[in-house]
């Protein structure tokens, strides 16, 4: 089993920065590639990005494509996500998501 733990969401303005964390532990997690989903209100839940387990490659959504940056040091470590010029309707719950285990998730808010 997997332990998903997401944190560093918040409230910033429009065109504000945010970065989320993800943490996880236990069987061999490190093995896995690890994905950022996020679901707004009333909306389906979609993709963000993704990174490898060896944190070599990277994916995005278009819509994050130049403003959002999945990163980690080493198979280890954090998956972080940074958020730069957040756009209102992107505020959601931000799901970080290992090896089909999901954590709690963290709400970012972008507000208008």
């Amino acid at each position: 089993q997997v332990q998903v733990v997401e944190s560093g969401g918040g409230l910033v303005p429009a065109g504000g920065s945010l970065r989320l964390s993800c943490s996880a532990s236990g069987r061999a997690f490190s093995m896995y590639n690890m994905a950022w989903y996020r679901q707004a209100r009333g909306k389906q839940r979609e993709f963000v990005a993704t990174i490898t387990w060896n944190k070599r490659q990277t994916l995005y959504a278009d819509s994050a494509k130049g403003r959002f940056t999945i990163s980690s040091d080493n198979a280890t470590d954090p998956v972080y996500q940074q958020m730069n010029n957040m756009k209102p309707e992107e505020t959601a719950i931000y799901n970080c998501e290992v090896h089909q285990y999901w954590g709690q998730g963290t709400q970012a808010t972008g507000s208008s």
